[in-house]
């Protein structure tokens, strides 16, 4: 039973292979060209390799240059209040100023006005987050890829 229905599948399908060689002999060769090309443009690109930086001691921290240093903070979340609260007082003596912000729109017409030294902190998870510099945006990552 089970046997005869798979060996006359097979002979079928055997059968229109031969009969259409030309759509046969593409489902084989397009694969391999395109397997080929993907190999082709890897090697074209490689990845770079950096090698390891030795530990090195970069010194102290030169704190003259945060002083009034404001960093804006968006949603005002209990965990964002510890993780600004740790920031402003347990790494710098003197503290950082730290304001908290409703909604992204006013952290943008805070950065549009406060000076230079403005930094704004969009929370996009418990504790992943985006940097807002003025007309900026740089994405916190920690893997860096290649282009």
């Amino acid at each position: 039973g089970v046997w005869r229905q798979t060996r006359a599948l097979l002979f079928k399908n055997c059968l229109i292979k031969c009969r259409t060689k030309k759509s046969s002999v593409q489902e084989v060769l397009f694969p391999l060209f395109f397997l080929f090309w993907l190999i082709l443009m890897s090697m074209m690109h490689p990845h770079r390799k950096y090698g390891e930086v030795a530990n090195t001691n970069l010194g102290t921290l030169d704190t003259s240059l945060l002083v009034n240093f404001v960093i804006g903070y968006t949603p005002p979340t209990r965990m964002a209040r510890e993780i600004m609260k740790k920031v402003a007082f347990d790494n710098f003596e003197d503290g950082i100023i730290t304001e908290e912000y409703l909604s992204e729109e006013e952290l943008q017409e805070a950065s549009a006005s406060k000076p230079p030294n403005f930094v704004g902190v969009v929370f996009t998870g418990a504790t992943s987050y985006q940097l807002r510099f003025p007309d900026s945006v740089a994405m916190s990552s920690v893997y860096t890829e290649s282009r």
